[in-house]
């Protein structure tokens, strides 16, 4: 599907991933796979420059779901935070309060995204822009009978 790159966008897709999921009664990964697609779509939009389109794919495997973006920007995302917490980022920070301080607010997406997914990466497009994509595994042998039977059915 195809969006314009504005900030209602991320909700929209996690209501289209969900239901989604569901109708291929994937219900088991729809947290995660939602979760994902916030971050993804999130990151697409603030960085597609002008505000431009931004696609999502949604593709069902015999043992995963495959979640893509693309984003006309060349920019490759960056990984700016640690999975683990230190004890100096769990610690109290008084510049928390300073109009503009992000506390550690950003940054997170890419992280979750590893955290959640079997894989994840970055592909780039010609002549410009990129397809974000996170692989998650829909585990157990029901779950790959029913991405059969979706995948089966369009054939």
């Amino acid at each position: 599907m195809t969006f314009r790159a504005v900030r209602t966008v991320p909700g929209q897709v996690r209501g289209l991933v969900t239901s989604r999921l569901a109708a291929w009664g994937l219900d088991g990964v729809g947290d995660d796979v939602e979760l994902i697609a916030s971050e993804l779509v999130t990151n697409s939009v603030q960085h597609a420059p002008g505000r431009e389109e931004i696609r999502v794919r949604l593709t069902g495997e015999p043992d995963a779901v495959v979640l893509e973006v693309w984003d006309s920007s060349d920019v490759r995302p960056v990984r700016k935070l640690p999975l683990g917490v230190t004890g100096e980022e769990a610690a109290p920070d008084a510049a928390a309060l300073d109009t503009g301080h992000d506390a550690f607010t950003r940054g997170r997406g890419l992280p979750i995204v590893e955290a959640l997914s079997e894989s994840w990466g970055v592909t780039p497009t010609a002549p410009h822009g990129k397809w974000l994509w996170a692989r998650c595994a829909t585990g157990g042998p029901a779950a790959d009978v029913a991405v059969r039977h979706v995948l089966s059915s369009r054939s």
